[in-house]
């Protein structure tokens, strides 16, 4: 586990930057935290890593978007599924292969999940320590991550001297 902190948007899209041009096909990035906490921020800097150059936003409502550049990107929305059969009946595990995934809220699927993912929880710190752009950003690699875990570390600490 690692843990970095930002201190604005624009650090928070270098940090996922910094992320987004070292993945690779089948990635499969989850994003946790509470609304307003930077998921949509930081899968913006992702996606720009990945040379993707159209507008990101949250597919709250779409549950899906897709984004073409460096590589494949399904950029994925779970907060409105009611239920696990829901993300079953929407072909989840087939939206894997192929591509880079990330999936907003997918704490809630988490047994659907491949066991080969990252994990990055965002926090706004309470505001008697910070201003509403401080983030504590939290990664936790799960199987072959373990393994990327040094270049991981090496990504995130580079936006960890920016950000102070």
């Amino acid at each position: 586990m690692m843990e970095r902190v930002t201190v604005s948007a624009e650090m928070t899209r270098a940090l996922g930057a910094r992320l987004g041009a070292e993945l690779v096909t089948d990635d499969v990035i989850v994003l946790i935290g509470d609304l307003g906490s930077g998921k949509t921020v930081l899968a913006q800097g992702i996606a720009r890593g990945l040379d993707i150059h159209a507008p990101v936003v949250s597919p709250t409502f779409t549950i899906a978007q897709e984004y073409d550049g460096r590589l494949h990107l399904n950029h994925l929305d779970v907060y409105r599924l009611d239920r696990v059969q829901e993300a079953i009946d929407l072909g989840l595990d087939e939206l894997f292969e192929g591509s880079v995934t990330l999936v907003e809220w997918g704490d809630g699927v988490r047994d659907l999940l491949p066991v080969d993912r990252l994990e990055i929880t965002l926090e706004l710190l309470p505001p008697d320590e910070a201003d509403d752009d401080v983030r504590r950003i939290t990664f936790v690699p799960f199987g072959t991550w373990r393994d990327r875990a040094r270049a991981l570390d090496a990504i995130a600490g580079d936006a960890n001297g920016i950000a102070r």
